[in-house]
């Protein structure tokens, strides 16, 4: 009974740890980034649908409450699991079957699990009527494209061990932090006060311009889910978890100081995550929200 209870304790201080540490999803920026991003690529028809459900503090901008799924954590407990995925240590790869669970070992609940459950909430409303009175179609929404920016974030795709690198502290050049924080916020912090005038918008247009112009020839690959699903999640975790090795752990244990070589050499993979993340929520936005005319003919 005593090692049962010490192993309850552990957990519970664990996802404490988790939410005091920010474990949960870009910075502010970041989620407003890709919902910017993502507005720019709608059709008529999500756009609308979209613009009738945002809640009157988005004020017709769904990048503006973008962060609400992190602003709401403490309230809502339960949702603090659907932000990540934990990974077996250095394997460098997901499975949805072996990773998609929370700390209970309580299945689906994960950020892949979550974007699953509200396109579903989402889709089903909008193409049977009837399934629309049982979901919040507002908060689907919300979760939705907070979750899609969640899951482009390499180290929310994690190892376990060291909590998604929440665990591993380092200095981001005099500043004490942990590893997770720094792919958070900090990168993008950093790259706002250094090159873009502390404006995000300034940002902004820089990925869009790089989206048209230097990844033009990927966008219809980013878009596509395999076998017409309106959602696919699974290659964006895979995505995350092999960046996470190959570009967020490596040179970044514990103890130590990440300058200018590590943060030149991995704000282009934060902006093209960022990319990413808004072209597949548009597209997933797009595919769910699509005419009921549109939906007969396919």
């Amino acid at each position: 009974m005593g090692g049962g209870s010490g192993l309850l304790w552990i957990g519970r201080a664990l996802i404490v740890f988790q939410l005091i540490n920010g474990v949960l999803g870009w910075g502010k920026e970041g989620h407003f980034a890709v919902c910017k991003i993502a507005e720019g690529y709608l059709t008529e028809d999500a756009l609308a649908a979209i613009k009738e459900l945002l809640p009157d503090s988005a004020e017709g901008d769904l990048a503006n409450v973008c962060s609400w799924p992190d602003e709401i954590r403490f309230h809502l407990r339960w949702s603090s699991p659907l932000h990540y995925i934990d990974t077996p240590d250095f394997k460098c790869n997901y499975e949805y079957c072996r990773d998609c669970h929370d700390s209970a070992g309580r299945k689906d609940r994960c950020v892949t699990g979550a974007i699953y459950n509200y396109t579903m909430q989402l889709k089903s409303a909008y193409q049977n009527s009837v399934s629309e009175a049982k979901y919040n179609l507002t908060e689907a929404l919300m979760f939705l494209s907070h979750f899609i920016g969640d899951v482009h974030q390499p180290l929310h795709v994690g190892f376990t061990g060291d909590l998604g690198g929440n665990s591993i502290i380092v200095r981001w050049f005099r500043r004490k932090t942990n590893l997770h924080h720094v792919w958070d916020n900090m990168i993008i912090e950093s790259a706002l006060k250094t090159f873009y005038s502390s404006n995000i918008t300034n940002m902004i247009q820089t990925i869009q311009w790089n989206i048209t112009d230097g990844w033009a020839n990927d966008i219809s690959s980013w878009e596509s889910c395999k076998n017409n699903h309106t959602v696919c999640p699974e290659p964006y975790a895979s995505e995350s978890i092999s960046l996470a090795c190959k570009y967020a752990y490596k040179n970044a244990t514990p103890g130590s100081t990440l300058k200018d070589d590590y943060f030149l050499s991995r704000l282009p993979i934060v902006e093209k995550r960022l990319a990413q993340g808004g072209i597949r929520l548009a597209a997933t936005l797009n595919r769910i929200f699509a005419s009921q005319i549109k939906i007969a003919e396919a």
